[in-house]
């Protein structure tokens, strides 16, 4: 099935709707994007002398969105390039212009007459067998195609983004009555393939899936709140990561998303259900004053917290809903919390809280997370035909660990429902027969096949074939070789993974020995290999704590054989006789980088986080990371056109000195990580796969392993002009004697040492000067500081 989209159009270019058009430029999309014309002139326009027939004024709100997400944190751009991708116009007179689209995504105010209004003007313009849909957050999808053409209504159907786009992945696609089952497969495969979404198919009912369930539990939460006499900061602070939920927990996520923004989604459910589900959506009276006084949360400056600035930096404080004044913000603090932080794994941590009664942690989470399970179970079938749905719409939308069915089967089914009964609570009719029926739990695993429960029987979960899921394969195949901090799996078609699994997947001896031992088999039994993994972040570096505690012993034998097995490590990636493919994701840094960058080729997911980062706590990097970043850019010059050496030197010293991150895969590409042999995943869950196409493309066409070769530098008048930079930095005030001291190391590294300009060195002597360095470095008290610091604090400190 042909999925490309080859030009798209936004209508509406709010907060949401531009966030949209970004998300399809940042694919590579071509979007144009209109808005309204404004009906009269700024100060500014009328000063120009400007009419209201103006091209820049008629195109001004539209103009005005495009250039407001330069500022947005987070970036809902990966790229500068995303922004030219982006061509902005009006409603008036750029319509026509959607007969040169593909796809038509409507993202104007949530008012049934004005879309229906906006899709009278999109049909007399779109050319059948454009697909046309509506980011609606919960106004019907059918009324909305109301009095269409046939070929519309084919053609129409719901895509609800969460925001910001870039980053969450949920997607709702939902369908009408009269969508082309073909157009709605279609438009699933670009949601997943091309846009990188974690695609749920919704039913055409109040608020879909995600935003039903997820606005009914934080309105159950504050209900709790006040009836157990709980402030908003106590609830915050084992609402969060503790139960598998978000950093932002319950009221800080309202911040974020915005109270006027949550209150018109609880208001769409509130009329459009009866009884008792009715009363739930019914908002509170301190948040509805909330609303009149503008605490909205950050977007206003303030809601449920407050932040201040004092002597000693900045206080956040909490909201009290009694008094709407605020005070210190509180934890709430009690023997089931203490005992569920000590648990491992999030799952555990749940399990302890649910079951410790009498405890007041363990009484509120219980009080929130029993009406969600009896609600959740409510609405299955009437929301999302099966509880996958449901469950992944929760994750991917609202960040949690655990959706309403796997959470249910964490805390034990039979247990927790014989409870429910216990106080009165009312349980689903389906649950119950499906307990009777001797089924324990919602989902079952048996040779890594997922089967769930249908409502009548237990039916196997279908994944897309790009998913590779490690955990699913190794319950399957089992591992090939492994040890605490590697594993080696065999992913089919005669391609191995070497999967990191160590604490953050820092690098350490064990890892590298698995590095070792993957590519030996490789050699003999394998195509090629991909290097990666489904943790938290692909890998952080080094074991810094390990390194500092040799340097503090004065253990540099230790040190020095350490980086150079590191150093053999990254040349036997780069040298392998088969294909190595890694694929970063999340923080590649440091050591994560130094892995990356020697490879045949990286194949990044979009959301990668790539960077050199050892300066910051007073290092260079010791792996070849230094060496293999100026080969790179090295390569990146156009063949034949002589450059200037000294310039990509500089580059490269600039981005190590900087210890510079990309904030996005593109990113990387520019910062000299990524060349044109690399290639991004818009989608993380097809990262592995398409990780494992590329080793087989590349041992398709007879994959030869790169020569040894020479290195050309820029010698010891480069050497100079690095160093000039880095001190007249320190004149300036922006660099300390120990930044230049590491400047200095740098240099003297990628010059190649004292040798002529344009002198041809050897390999192995570009990585001697980087571990020679390195080893240097991690002698002096001032690096040493900087390595505790960052252990102790998390941030860099200047010195």
């Amino acid at each position: 099935m042909k999925c490309s989209i080859k030009r798209a159009a936004v209508l509406g270019s709010g907060v949401m709707g531009s966030a949209i058009a970004a998300h399809l430029a940042n694919v590579g999309i071509p979007t144009l994007m209109l808005d309204i014309v404004p009906r009269e002139l700024t100060a500014a326009e009328q000063k120009k002398g400007m009419t209201l027939e103006d091209n820049t004024v008629r195109n001004r709100i539209a103009a005005q969105s495009k250039k407001a997400l330069l500022k947005q944190k987070p970036s809902p751009i990966t790229s500068m390039k995303s922004m030219d991708l982006i061509t902005v116009g009006n409603m008036e007179d750029d319509m026509e212009k959607l007969a040169q689209v593909d796809w038509i995504i409507e993202v104007v105010v949530e008012n049934l007459a004005i879309k229906q209004k906006v899709f009278e003007q999109v049909e007399k313009y779109r050319k059948p067998g454009t697909i046309v849909t509506s980011n609606t957050s919960g106004i019907s999808v059918e009324e909305m195609a109301e009095g269409r053409s046939e070929d519309f209504r084919k053609h129409f159907m719901g895509t609800h983004f969460f925001n910001p786009p870039r980053y969450l992945k949920l997607l709702e696609i939902i369908p009408a009555k009269d969508t082309d089952p073909e157009v709605l497969a279609k438009m699933k495969a670009i949601g997943q393939d091309v846009l990188g979404k974690g695609v749920v198919e919704a039913k055409d009912t109040p608020n879909f899936i995600a935003n039903r369930i997820g606005t009914y539990g934080l309105l159950v939460t504050v209900k709790a709140m006040k009836e157990g006499n709980y402030s908003i900061g106590e609830v915050d602070s084992v609402t969060g990561p503790l139960i598998g939920r978000p950093k932002s927990a319950t009221f800080r996520t309202l911040d974020v998303v915005g109270l006027d923004t949550f209150i018109h989604v609880a208001k769409n459910v509130h009329d459009q259900v009866e009884g008792k589900e009715k009363n739930v959506f019914e908002i509170p009276d301190f948040m509805k004053k909330m609303q009149e006084k503008g605490w909205l949360g950050a977007k206003s400056g303030q809601g449920f917290f407050l932040k201040k600035k004092g002597q000693d930096g900045s206080v956040i404080y909490e909201l009290n809903p009694e008094t709407l004044e605020y005070q210190d913000r509180k934890k709430l603090k009690t023997a089931a919390v203490e005992t569920a932080k000590q648990q491992k794994g999030s799952k555990n941590k749940l399990k302890t809280l649910v079951y410790a009664e009498g405890d007041r942690a363990s009484d509120l989470i219980w009080s929130i997370i029993k009406p969600v399970l009896c609600y959740s179970a409510e609405l299955h079938g009437e929301i999302a035909d099966d509880i996958p749905a449901i469950d992944q719409a929760m994750k991917w939308g609202f960040g949690w660990e655990m959706g309403p069915f796997e959470t249910w089967d964490v805390i034990g089914l039979r247990k927790s429902v014989k409870r429910m009964q216990q106080e009165g609570e009312k349980v689903s009719q389906w649950v119950l027969d499906m307990l009777e029926a001797g089924n324990d739990t919602f989902y079952k695993t048996e040779n890594g096949n997922v089967y769930y429960y249908n409502g009548s029987s237990y039916r196997q979960q279908q994944f897309n074939h790009k998913e590779i899921n490690l955990k699913r394969l190794k319950d399957q195949k089992g591992v090939l070789k492994k040890n605490p901090g590697a594993s080696l799996i065999d992913i089919g078609d005669d391609v191995a993974l070497l999967e990191f699994h160590s604490k953050s997947n820092a690098i350490g001896l064990d890892m590298i020995q698995m590095v070792d031992e993957a590519l030996h088999e490789v050699d003999k039994n394998y195509k090629g290999l991909v290097i990666g993994n489904q943790g938290k972040h692909f890998c952080v570096g080094a074991n810094l704590a390990m390194m500092l505690f040799e340097a503090q012993d004065d253990n540099y034998f230790e040190l020095d054989m350490v980086v150079r097995k590191f150093q053999q490590m990254a040349l036997k990636i780069k040298y392998s006789e088969k294909p190595v493919v890694v694929a970063p994701f999340n923080m590649a840094v440091g050591g994560g980088a130094e892995i990356s960058l020697p490879a045949a080729a990286i194949q990044a997911s979009a959301e990668t986080y790539m960077g050199l980062v050892e300066f910051g706590v007073g290092l260079i990097p010791g792996g070849g990371g230094t060496k293999e970043l100026y080969l790179k850019m090295l390569r990146n010059m156009p063949h034949g056109v002589k450059f200037d050496l000294t310039k990509v030197a500089n580059d490269a010293f600039e981005k190590v000195a900087m210890a510079k991150v990309s904030t996005s895969a593109e990113e990387a590409r520019e910062n000299g990580f990524l060349n044109s042999k690399d290639a991004i995943s818009s989608n993380f869950d097809h990262l592995i796969f398409d990780a494992k196409q590329k080793v087989l493309a590349l041992a398709a066409t007879s994959y030869l392993a790169p020569k040894i070769e020479k290195i050309p530098v820029v010698g010891e008048p480069g050497y100079a002009a690095m160093l000039l930079g880095a001190k007249s930095l320190q004149f300036g005030g922006y660099a300390s004697a120990h930044d230049v001291k590491i400047a200095e190391k740098l240099a003297f590294v990628l010059s190649g040492g004292r040798v002529r300009e344009g002198s041809l060195i050897a390999e192995q002597d570009m990585l001697d000067l980087e571990r020679e360095a390195f080893l240097s470095l991690i002698g002096e008290p001032k690096t040493q500081a900087r390595m505790q610091h960052m252990l102790v604090k998390g941030k860099p400190l200047r010195n």
